[in-house]
């Protein structure tokens, strides 16, 4: 498994998505609840960037049809998604977030 560095951990606001890209992989990465997660940035049900919407409770909600998905797993947990999105695993480095692309959780 691969990780790649994708920004610094001082550089991720609390409940504010950072869009980065691995591999021509959109991933968002949020850093909420004392934790840090990867998520694919791609909605399920349309294609819209997900760090473009709200992080609240380990969820990023989709902001152009309002579908949430959980950070932690990428399951949907409201319609009109039905779908999950990939979640990749983050390590943490000092500063120094790294997320790998290269298995999906």
């Amino acid at each position: 498994m691969a990780f790649v560095r994708v920004c610094g951990l001082s550089e991720l606001e609390e409940g504010t998505p950072k869009r980065v890209e691995i591999d021509s992989t959109p991933v968002s990465v949020v850093r909420t609840e004392g934790e840090v997660f990867a998520i694919n940035d791609i909605c399920s049900h349309a294609n819209v960037s997900l760090s473009e919407g709200e992080v609240e409770d380990c969820t990023i909600e989709c902001w152009l049809h309002g579908s949430s998905f959980d950070l932690r797993t990428g399951k949907p947990s409201g319609l009109p998604a039905t779908r999950p999105v990939p979640v990749y695993p983050v390590k943490i480095e000092g500063d120094d977030v790294l997320v790998s692309v290269s298995q999906e959780s």
